[in-house]
């Protein structure tokens, strides 16, 4: 194992956004005239590709502190910082796509074979796809016209963005304390501590909403909170219209589907599909398809014993939109003997950090360890290194709470990637954000059995891209993976939270310290597939939304509500609230990279699943397993094909079994 190179940490203490643009525009305008040279450079991987690296890894350190912040802290100042320098941005990576010199560099460099192995044939392949997608062989109109199309994207999506996190934030509710009645303890103080005297306050973050629609007795303030929540950002929403987001959803889709026929595809979908696994539209629905006829009878059924539960038990004649959560809840406590708020007391989150670390150690040997962060901007940030076998490989920097100025979810973001200097090499680094719920007053922060998994998920795709052993900055970590199998490492660390061994390491009362109890954990493992057609169900109509989405020409919302229509009619279980206006915070697909993607999720949890059947085999703690998982899956990132590395840990290609075995699903296709 080569040495690491000394790297600083991303400072972003000194982050002065009234004078980053101009700092970007001047670097990106340097690195251009470093790219003209460089094209006129021999044909060989050291006088072209590691140049290249250095710049990309420069503008790297330079541009993603701002672009995390901007996610996680957002203010006006940095608000309007980040609006001024997506132009410039866009129009520096047009500028490289669209660059004939740099072209013709690559072309030759691929000619020559030139190059580091495992990865620089398929880098070369990679980079010189990547310039037809940004239209190099288009006439000087035609360019212009994309260099234009992707502007406006890039502005859109930015705007989508802005709209769902201020719509969110604008939104609380005033309540009298009898209101609260059934919520979470520390979602009740949160409340009351935040409202005037005699009453709370009720936020619309993750934590506080999940918690009203899965535990408040008062299903008047139940309603109100969906209703607020599918209403975000849009014409039905807080705001009075201003933060609607559907013509901003009709013009991306208008404008992706022209860039698509700009570069010769039928739809965007068509486009996007070129370099996925699934590789072409009909595999893509094929898939999502036939997982529907599988689940749809038995997500009937289910839904179907929860109507009569709620009307036996619970007094609810109708079932509406707003009273599924809680039905569910209630039910799964009647069924199951299980409380997910019983359970939270069992995972205060140190302990599961240490539990998900020692599992990382004991079957991956890799070694978390926290360390001093120089430059947080919230006090809740913690900084862990990330060891292999004792040989420091990258940082790791974790934000795990809701506050305001945050955007919502969960995500990873892999700010810098490792990349070879010489006989050394710089070690990568990432974020892992969340939005828990932090402790309440004398309380730590405590977990919900979900929240386990989300933090787990998130883990994945962290030890993924800090873990890998490429040294070719495109395909190194999550890099140049592709879209569709880029969830496999992270859903597939999911799996220790459902086993014996795994809960016992990350659990443990956050008072006495007592393991999670033998009836607990029974019942847990129990209620796994609880529902579980049902939440299958709502996935693959998120999937089929998203993909029939970008298949079909969009000019107004109606054409965008049609699709949607159509797709529910086929998937749709549970009802839908009329007014519901869910797809207006559809960031994945308006706002993220799941464009013609969403399907990834199901997709890659094929092969996670299977993956983790060979543990089930040869036991779930087994280091020669997670040996080989690290190297062939983690270590290699986008260096090989991932059904080829796919196939060498797995010894055949991928089944979808397990993946029904591990969903409940029962039977097969009607």
């Amino acid at each position: 194992m080569v040495a690491a190179a000394a790297v600083e940490l991303l400072d972003l203490s000194t982050l002065d956004p009234e004078a980053f643009p101009a700092r970007l525009e001047a670097l990106l305008q340097a690195n251009l005239e470093k790219v003209d040279a460089l094209a006129e450079a021999p044909p060989t991987w050291s006088a072209i590709m590691e140049p290249l690296e250095a710049l990309e890894a420069e503008l790297a350190a330079l541009w993603g502190p701002l672009r995390h912040l901007n996610a996680v802290k957002n203010s006006e100042a940095l608000r309007a910082c980040h609006d001024a320098c997506l132009p410039l941005l866009t129009n520096y990576f047009n500028t490289l796509g669209q660059h004939r010199g740099l072209y013709g560099a690559y072309e030759k460099l691929a000619e020559a074979g030139a190059g580091p192995e495992p990865g620089a044939k398929r880098a070369l392949t990679q980079a010189l796809r990547g310039f037809r997608l940004s239209g190099i062989d288009l006439p000087p109109e035609q360019q212009a016209e994309y260099r234009e199309l992707t502007h406006q994207l890039s502005e859109l999506s930015n705007r989508f963005t802005k709209n769902l996190l201020d719509a969110t934030d604008a939104f609380s509710l005033d309540v009298d304390a009898a209101a609260l009645k059934g919520l979470p303890e520390d979602v009740r103080q949160r409340a009351l501590a935040e409202g005037q005297e005699g009453g709370g306050r009720l936020l619309l973050n993750t934590p506080t909403y999940l918690a009203v629609m899965t535990y408040a007795e008062d299903r008047s303030l139940r309603e109100t909170f969906h209703k607020a929540w599918i209403t975000r950002a849009s014409e039905l929403g807080e705001g009075d219209g201003q933060w609607d987001n559907a013509p901003v959803m009709v013009e991306i889709l208008r404008l992706r589907q022209r860039l698509a026929e700009l570069l010769g595809f039928e739809n965007y979908a068509e486009r996007q599909l070129v370099d996925r696994m699934a590789g072409d539209a009909n595999t893509v629905l094929s898939f999502l398809q036939d997982l529907a006829h599988r689940a749809k009878p038995q997500a009937e059924r289910e839904f179907k014993a929860l109507e009569a539960f709620a009307k036996a038990e619970l007094e609810l004649e109708t079932l509406a939109p707003w009273d599924v959560a809680y039905a569910s809840e209630q039910l799964r406590k009647a069924t199951f003997s299980l409380d997910a708020e019983a359970l939270r007391p069992y995972f205060p989150l140190e302990r599961v950090l240490a539990g998900l670390f020692q599992i990382l150690s004991t079957v991956f040997a890799i070694e978390l360890a926290r360390e001093s962060d120089p430059t947080p901007y919230h006090p809740d940030i913690q900084r862990f290194s990330v060891r292999r076998e004792g040989q420091l490989v990258g940082h790791l920097t974790c934000d795990l709470f809701a506050r305001k100025g945050k955007r919502a979810g969960a995500w990873m973001d892999g700010v810098l990637s490792r990349r070879r200097l010489g006989n050394t090499v710089e070690n990568p680094q990432a974020y892992v954000v969340a939005n828990f719920a932090p402790g309440g007053e004398g309380t730590p922060p405590l977990l919900t059995h979900d929240e386990v998994l989300t933090l787990f998920h998130e883990f994945g795709h962290a030890v993924h891209h800090l873990t890998t052993q490429v040294d070719i900055m495109d395909l190194a970590g999550i890099n140049g993976v592709p879209w569709d199998a880029v969830e496999l490492p992270s859903q597939f660390l999911e799996n220790w939270c459902w086993t014996e061994a795994g809960l016992n390491a990350m659990s443990g009362h956050y008072e006495t310290g007592a393991p999670l109890p033998e009836a607990f954990r029974a019942n847990l493992l129990a209620a796994r597939n609880f529902q579980s057609a049902l939440g299958l169900m709502r996935q693959l109509e998120l999937s089929l939304f998203d993909f029939r989405l970008h298949q079909t020409p969009v000019t107004e919302v109606a054409d965008l509500r049609a699709v949607l229509e159509a797709v529910r009619r086929d998937t749709t279980v549970v009802p839908v609230a009329p007014e519901n206006r869910f797809e207006s915070s559809f960031a994945h697909i308006f706002a993220g990279g799941y464009a013609a993607g969403y399907y990834s999720y199901k997709w890659a949890e094929v092969l996670a699943a299977d993956a983790f059947s060979r543990f089930e085999e040869e036991g779930v703690m087994n280091p020669a397993v997670g040996e080989a998982f690290r190297q062939h899956i983690l270590e290699r990132g986008g260096s090989e094909a991932p059904e080829v590395l796919f196939e060498r840990f797995r010894g055949r290609p991928p089944q979808i079994d397990a993946l029904l075995r591990h969903c409940g699903i029962e039977g097969t296709a009607p």
